[in-house]
């Protein structure tokens, strides 16, 4: 099945590794064409992400060891500026976080997801061996996602939903939240845990503070102090400023405990060895990011002797998207919407994004309609 599709759309196309100026607004790029497992998705949403920037910038080079700050890095180099550590093609349309309509299906998809609205899983995996995280590609990274118009993508990594949310309002959920749970698996979270989460203003933050709530644990929110409201009414038991000079003191002080069971950072930077004394004996400590510097001090001897397990999370499993569309479905998390931008203004909306002067997720919308 089908409906009118033009052959051109608006896309914002990423031509190189820089600044903001290498992100192009094209009104004339090609509509994609769906294979024969693929589906074609008028994209309604498309929500920011730090992985953009990132790659954007080739912050994920080893030749950068600064913090994320959305320019062109001095030593970075784009043999390893994406997440996988491999080059990136250009030009690419970049966006994991797109919510759209099935307006078309391959030849081997079933029809019943035309003209169903659906989520995008942006983990691109290689569907005859699923859980290889070797094999595992990234949406708007190794293929064109969702700055655009159109984009397409294999109808395995796609989920209807059935929600009253707003496209807008969903299109904060996909990389966040599948980020956020992933580190909660990743570090075992349970009912009870105390988890001190850094970062707790941006999306994967607030997503974690949601995620851990939901399973009975209990948040501690790092932030800056502007935004301390903000972030308590998202659900921590406590909120401190990011900007502390002595982590234990300050949680003390806040809680009445100077450890917590386990950290979940997206920030790294200075801070990082309080983050890490900071947690009980047998702690765990677990990381998807880390925007304030990717060089920290680290004590072996903290690590050990204090019998502490460290997880990286990137690569999720996909029962962790599928339950995501589920906690949506039954109402368990609510999106955290700080803005939304028409595609047009792309470059703008991506430098608010990196102001990081907002609460939760900003979101462009191709579509005026």
């Amino acid at each position: 099945m089908t409906v009118d599709i033009p052959h051109t759309m608006n896309a914002i196309v990423l031509v190189g590794h820089g600044g903001l100026e290498k992100l192009e607004y094209h009104n004339d790029w090609p509509v994609p064409t769906p294979g024969a497992d693929e589906v074609l998705i008028r994209v309604a949403a498309c929500g920011l992400n730090n992985t953009d920037v990132n790659t954007r910038s080739a912050w994920y080079s080893k030749g950068n060891t600064d913090a994320t700050t959305g320019e062109s890095l001095a030593g970075a180099e784009g043999q390893d500026g994406t997440w996988g550590g491999a080059a990136i093609t250009f030009p690419r349309i970049q966006g994991a976080d797109a919510v759209g309509i099935v307006v078309s299906e391959g030849d081997h998809v079933k029809p019943s997801l035309f003209g169903k609205r659906v989520l995008i899983d942006g983990w691109l995996r290689d569907w005859d061996d699923p859980l290889n995280q070797s094999k595992a590609d990234y949406f708007g990274s190794e293929c064109d996602g969702g700055y655009a118009e159109y984009t397409k993508v294999s109808h395995r990594q796609v989920r209807s939903i059935d929600s009253p949310l707003s496209d807008a309002e969903l299109a904060t959920f996909s990389c966040s939240y599948v980020t956020a749970e992933n580190m909660l698996n990743r570090a075992a979270v349970t009912p009870g845990d105390i988890v001190l989460v850094t970062g707790a203003s941006g999306g994967v933050g607030s997503a974690l503070i949601q995620l851990a709530n939901r399973r009975g644990a209990e948040c501690i929110a790092l932030c800056g102090a502007d935004k301390a409201a903000d972030v308590l009414a998202i659900g921590p038991i406590a909120v401190i400023d990011r900007s502390c000079k002595d982590l234990k003191s300050a949680l003390f002080e806040a809680t009445g405990k100077e450890t917590v069971d386990v950290v979940a950072d997206v920030v790294g930077g200075a801070l990082w060895p309080q983050l890490i004394s900071a947690l009980v004996r047998g702690g765990r400590y677990t990381c998807a990011g880390a925007i304030a510097g990717p060089i920290v001090e680290f004590d072996l001897r903290t690590f050990y002797l204090r019998d502490l397990t460290f997880t990286g999370a990137t690569v999720a499993p996909p029962r962790v998207f599928e339950n995501l569309v589920g906690y949506i479905e039954r109402g368990e998390i609510r999106p955290l919407l700080a803005a939304t931008y028409p595609l047009e203004n792309f470059r703008e909306a991506q430098q608010a994004f990196i102001d990081k002067r907002h609460v939760g997720n900003i979101v462009v919308q191709p579509f005026n309609d």
